[in-house]
């Protein structure tokens, strides 16, 4: 029998017996952090010999009424610099399907000049694991907007495949074609690469947006640090040692990312009262419970010793209306870990969904 199927007196057995269970985790004084997609040490282990590679041989937004869309569930750091900057935010949700809502999107920038921006994370979206399609590629490219309007392209999991690789069509030639060479800013680092926070980053985009940047940054900084990018262009060297070094990574990954989804198909059916994406990359797994029970669902974890990204941080300034979503990061604990971690999320989740239908 389905979760979302029981009568009460069903509900308060599984209540009565997932307290129990509640209890006797939070005896056991657990300590566990989930709430960011950190990578874990055996990652970290694979870029370590670039300490001994050292030595060896746009127009910029003038704010005013100014508009982004955001795609949501979606990256709370995005959402937390257009917050930064006093800009409003229009949230768009992926379709139930997982895909981007495009007819939403164009049109909204059709018919609101305002509207300045999106933000993107084409491939592996940051929480769902999407990966754009073609045709959202093309008509992102050459949709009616207002002419200073920029995409914010976010390729941060280009090539971070875990059980096989999307492709990701490119946004550039698109552009040219409809005649909107400087629409995109596309961004990457080797955060989740090499180590994070002390890594290389890139931009791309059209000759006349980069000069444009160059001009801004030069009162930023005097230059780069050199040391760094050396000991990143040789430990990287190729395209072809890059696939190389997250193949590596991915075979890291990949037990951790089936941990998750087998612990969750062997407590729940997916789309009872819960439901979760099956990325084939990224760093990330969605989760959505009960409308209204996300908050409550995160609480209790905590509560069993195990924290996970506060509920509602995937929606700009932290709101998300349905109080359902819930982002999973696999990547930074032991396997161990993350398994204990994950069964008392299910236990919080049934705890939450059953005091519903006791109701």
């Amino acid at each position: 029998m389905k979760y979302g199927d029981m009568n009460k007196e069903q509900a308060e057995v599984i209540f009565e017996k997932e307290l129990r269970n509640f209890k006797k985790i939070q005896g056991e004084e657990l300590s566990l952090d989930m709430s960011r997609g950190k990578p874990c040490t055996a990652q970290l282990d694979l870029a370590n010999v670039m300490f001994d590679m050292v030595n060896a041989n746009a127009s910029f937004i003038k704010l005013g009424k100014v508009k982004f869309i955001c795609l949501v569930p979606g990256y709370d750091r995005h959402f937390a610099i257009t917050e930064q900057f006093g800009i409003d935010m229009i949230a768009v949700p992926f379709k139930k399907d997982g895909s981007v809502d495009i007819d939403a999107i164009e049109g909204l920038v059709a018919s609101d000049s305002s509207i300045k921006g999106i933000w993107c994370v084409p491939k592996y979206s940051n929480p769902t694991g999407v990966t754009y399609s073609d045709d959202v590629v093309t008509r992102l490219a050459k949709m009616d907007a207002a002419k200073d309007f920029r995409i914010f392209w976010d390729n941060a999991y280009a090539v971070h495949s875990i059980y096989g690789d999307d492709v990701l069509k490119n946004i550039f030639p698109e552009c040219e074609k409809a005649g909107n060479p400087d629409r995109v800013y596309m961004f990457a680092s080797t955060s989740k690469i090499t180590f994070s926070g002390a890594g290389v980053a890139t931009l791309i985009s059209s000759e006349k947006n980069i000069e444009e940047y160059k001009s801004r940054l030069k009162y930023a900084t005097i230059g780069p640090n050199k040391i760094v990018q050396l000991a990143h262009y040789r430990y990287l060297k190729s395209p072809e040692n890059i696939l190389k070094i997250m193949k590596a990574q991915a075979d890291i990954l990949r037990p951790k990312f089936d941990a998750v989804q087998n612990i969750l198909e062997s407590e729940f059916e997916n789309g009872d009262i819960v439901e979760w994406t099956k990325p084939v990359g990224g760093y990330f797994v969605s989760l959505n419970v009960k409308v209204g029970s996300a908050k409550e669902v995160v609480d209790l974890s905590k509560k069993m010793g195990v924290k996970f990204t506060e509920a509602g941080a995937t929606y700009p300034r932290g709101i998300d209306f349905n109080d359902s979503n819930i982002r999973i990061a696999p990547s930074y604990p032991p396997i161990e870990e993350l398994q204990t971690a994950m069964q008392v999320l299910c236990c919080a989740i049934k705890l939450s969904a059953m005091k519903s239908l006791m109701k």
